[in-house]
C-alpha cells in the first residue's frame, strides 16, 4: 500500500502510517529499530531495495531523506515536505517513508525525522553515498546509535578515510570494513591452525581500495608487524600473505567467489569467499548496535595488547 502526501508535515505522515497499518492489519510493535537513509535521487532506489531486503532479518521503519531543489528559482526558498508512505508488501517486512525536502526544510531535516522515529527503539543512520565529514556531529547522525558510511561510494576514499580517522566517534562504522568480515574470520582461523608467530605480512588489492587499507591497518595493530600494500589488478582485495617461522600463510582470491588457503606443511584448500551484496552487509551491521571497537582499531591503526601470533 502506498500513500502519497504533497506539501505535508511530520504529523500528517504519522497519521498516514497509522492509517496504512490499520488498512492492512499490520501492527508496528514487531519493528526492532528505525533506519534513517540519507541519500539522493540517484542512489535512492538501490538504497531502499537493500534496506527492504535487510528488513527481512531486522523488521524496521525506514525513513529515506532526499534533499531536493525546486525547479522554479522563486520556489527554491519555499519550505516544503513531500512524502511517500509504503506499508505491507511495498516495504519489505516493515514500513518505508520516503521524505523529499525542499528549501529550509532540507536544512532542518532532523526536525522532520525526529517525530517519525519509533519510540524506545534504536536508530541507525546510513549514508549510501555522500556522508558528512563528521557523521556523529551531523544533525541527522546525532539521532543514531549507529552511523554507517561507505568509503566505496566516494571519489577519493583515501582522503575520506583520513577524515574518518580524525572524526571517529563510538557508533561509527563503514561498509568497507563490513566487507572484510569473511577475510578476518578466515585469517583468524588460519593462524589458529598455523600456531606460529607472524614475522611479515602483505595485503594485495587494487589501488586505493579502502577495505584493503583497513585490513592492513588492522593486521598491523593486531600482529605488530609492518604490512606491505601490494597493488594488483583487483577486483578489491585479492590476497593476504602472512610470513611465519614455519612458512607462509596465504589466502588468495584473484577473482570469483572462491579463495585458496595455503598453510605451511598442508595441502591447499578451497574456501567460499564471495563479494557480498549491500543488503547482506547492511543486515550484518544491524545485528549489533554497540560500538564496533575493532573498526576503531583498524581506522586508527592502534596497537593492542593481544599476542602477536593471533588476530
Amino acid at each position: 500500500m502506498k500513500i502519497d502526501l504533497t506539501d505535508t508535515t511530520a504529523s500528517k505522515v504519522n497519521k498516514a502510517l497509522v492509517r496504512g497499518r490499520r488498512a492492512i492489519g499490520t501492527p508496528a510493535v514487531g519493528m526492532v529499530l528505525t533506519m534513517v537513509i540519507v541519500t539522493d535521487e540517484e542512489n535512492a532506489y538501490d538504497s531502499i531495495k537493500a534496506a527492504e531486503e535487510a528488513s527481512h532479518e531486522h523488521p524496521s521503519r525506514t525513513l529515506v531523506v532526499i534533499k531536493r531543489h525546486a525547479r522554479n528559482p522563486r520556489e527554491r526558498t519555499h519550505p516544503r515536505l513531500d512524502a511517500e508512505v509504503r506499508v505491507g508488501s511495498e516495504a519489505g517486512t516493515g514500513e518505508t517513508v520516503v521524505l523529499r525536502t525542499y528549501g529550509e526544510v532540507s536544512e532542518h531535516a532532523d526536525s522532520v525525522v525526529l517525530p517519525l522515529l519509533l519510540p524506545d527503539a534504536p536508530v541507525v543512520v546510513w549514508w549510501p553515498a555522500d556522508a558528512p565529514e563528521d557523521p556523529a556531529r551531523d544533525p541527522l547522525g546525532a539521532l543514531g546509535q549507529r552511523r554507517i558510511t561507505d568509503l566505496y561510494a566516494v571519489e577519493n576514499p583515501m582522503a575520506v578515510l583520513r577524515a574518518r580517522q580524525r572524526s571517529y566517534a563510538p557508533g561509527d562504522t563503514d561498509l568497507a570494513w563490513t566487507r572484510l568480515t569473511l577475510w578476518r574470520s578466515m585469517l583468524a582461523a588460519a593462524l589458529d591452525q598455523a600456531r606460529a608467530a607472524v614475522t611479515s605480512a602483505a595485503v594485495e588489492a587494487e589501488a586505493d581500495n579502502p577495505a584493503a587499507e583497513l585490513l592492513a591497518r588492522w593486521l598491523e595493530a593486531r600482529l605488530r608487524v609492518r604490512v606491505d600494500r601490494v597493488v594488483t589488478a583487483g577486483p578489491v582485495v585479492t590476497a593476504v600473505r602472512l610470513g611465519t617461522e614455519d612458512g607462509e600463510v596465504v589466502i588468495d582470491r584473484p577473482e570469483g567467489p572462491l579463495a585458496t588457503l595455503t598453510l605451511p606443511g598442508q595441502p591447499a584448500r578451497r574456501l567460499a569467499l564471495k563479494v557480498r551484496p549491500t543488503s547482506e552487509l547492511l543486515a550484518e551491521e544491524l545485528r549489533r548496535l554497540d560500538a564496533d571497537e575493532m573498526y576503531a582499531v583498524a581506522l586508527r591503526g592502534e596497537a593492542t595488547e593481544e599476542p602477536a601470533a593471533h588476530v
